[in-house]
C-alpha cells in the first residue's frame, strides 16, 4: 500500500482545486500524506472534506469519530513557516512536523475506500 488509488488522488486534487485549499499535484500524494498538515485542511474544512468524501464514494461514516485521531486544529507556527519559506523545502516540512503533529493521513481514506466504512 505505497500508492493511493487513482480515484482517491483525483478526488483530493479536485477538492483542493475547487476550494483553492492548496495546490497539489499527483506526485505529492501518497498514503502518508497528512490531510491537515500537508494539504492544509483542518477545523471546519476537514468536516466538509470528509462529508464530501463520504458522499462522493458512498462511504458509511456514521461510526466515524475524531476521538481516535484527535481533531485537527492547525497551527499558527506552521502557517507562518509556509507563508515565509513555502512548503516544498524538506527542512520546512521537517520543522513543521515538529511544531504540529499530523493527525489524519490519506491512508485512512484509502482504508475507507477498501472497507466501505470510515472508522
Amino acid at each position: 500500500m505505497d500508492q493511493l488509488q487513482p480515484q482517491l488522488k483525483k478526488f483530493i486534487i479536485d477538492y483542493c482545486n475547487r476550494y483553492k485549499v492548496y495546490p497539489v499535484d499527483a506526485e505529492q500524494l501518497h498514503p502518508n500524506t497528512s490531510i491537515d498538515l500537508d494539504l492544509d485542511i483542518y477545523d471546519i474544512e476537514i468536516d466538509l472534506f470528509l462529508a464530501e468524501f463520504a458522499e462522493h464514494f458512498k462511504i458509511d461514516n456514521s461510526k466515524f469519530s475524531w476521538y481516535k485521531y484527535g481533531y485537527p486544529k492547525g497551527s499558527v507556527r506552521v502557517r507562518m513557516l509556509k507563508a515565509l519559506f513555502g512548503y516544498k523545502r524538506p527542512w520546512v516540512k521537517k520543522l513543521a512536523g515538529y511544531c504540529y503533529k499530523p493527525k489524519f493521513k490519506a491512508a485512512v481514506l484509502q482504508d475507507a475506500l477498501q472497507n466501505g466504512k470510515l472508522i
